[in-house]
């Protein structure tokens, strides 16, 4: 199993009524979530560990990732509402507004954290989570504990909106992305976070594949034997809601179709699986992108 750990919550997404009146409309969504989600639709076995709401909107989200296949039994269930995320899209990009004051998942504490079985052979994390407290500290204190054992990957997915005292984030994105195999960066999350995209300062930190997400231009993967990049198709963007999360989910499922979900395996990637990794994540977030919100694909649409 890929255990992903991190935000569930609802993308209030913009939408017109048949009267003509602006509008939200509610969608599953949250970045980890995503990623779960897509993990499984990709045919990994694919298990979340996240605050989850008994309310309303919680229930819709434990319904949708039970459509998708992905295991539950790591949620913590609680009466706190659900996170909402009210989202403005502006030329087909994202920007997002979040409510998330004593919700399910904000609430996590490292008690709440379980041990994990021999049987969960990566661990992936990141998202807004990593910006509060106390499910902040709770996420990168397992992250810690579990990169020992198994595959860890961190996608920050920053959100500059969303983060209150930024030394102390970055600080923990920086322990973080230290302790882990895999690091998926986007350009503009690079440049929030370094002032430059620098992929040769990861590597030196111990991180075995660094990965960089640059949209409609393509990925890259750098290890310490060099890069790997592959261009991304040609598609009408309906928006970009879960696309780098998409991209994760692919990236991982490559890897573990090809039987290389292992520390060892991983340290040593060839060009080939690269490649191939690369490609399935650029063409997965594609499909995502071409429809609206965070929808990514079965493994028989691609």
């Amino acid at each position: 199993m890929i255990l992903s750990a991190g935000e569930a919550l609802i993308d209030m997404l913009p939408r017109t009524t048949t009267a003509g009146e602006a509008a939200f409309s509610p969608y599953a969504g949250g970045a980890v979530m995503n990623t779960a989600i897509a993990l499984a639709r990709l045919g990994s076995a694919s298990g979340f560990l996240t605050g989850l709401s008994s309310d309303l909107m919680g229930d819709v989200l434990k319904a949708t990732l039970e459509a998708s296949k992905v295991d539950l039994q790591f949620c913590v269930r609680s009466d706190r509402p659900t996170t909402l995320a009210f989202v403005k899209l502006v030329n087909g990009s994202a920007s997002y507004f979040f409510y998330d004051e004593n919700t399910a998942g904000r609430m996590m504490t490292l008690a709440d954290m379980p041990v994990l079985p021999a049987s969960v052979s990566a661990y992936f994390t990141g998202g807004i989570w990593l910006a509060v407290e106390p499910c902040g500290a709770a996420l990168e204190a397992m992250l810690l504990r579990e990169a020992k054992a198994r595959v860890a990957m961190i996608d920050p997915n920053v959100r500059p909106g969303f983060v209150r005292d930024r030394a102390t984030y970055t600080a923990r994105i920086d322990r973080m992305i230290a302790a882990s195999d895999i690091v998926k960066l986007s350009d503009e999350d690079a440049e929030w976070l370094y002032g430059a995209v620098d992929p040769q300062a990861l590597l030196a930190k111990g991180v075995k594949v660094v990965l960089v997400t640059e949209g409609a231009k393509g990925a890259t993967a750098y290890t310490a034997r060099g890069k790997v990049t592959v261009s991304a198709p040609k598609i009408v963007v309906a928006d970009t809601v879960g696309a780098g999360d998409t991209f994760n989910a692919g990236f991982l499922a490559a890897l573990d179709r090809a039987g290389l979900l292992s520390k060892a395996a991983v340290a040593e990637l060839s060009e080939e699986a690269l490649r191939d990794a690369l490609s399935l994540g650029t063409r997965a977030a594609a499909v995502t992108c071409s429809r609206a919100g965070a929808n990514p694909p079965w493994a028989h649409e691609l």
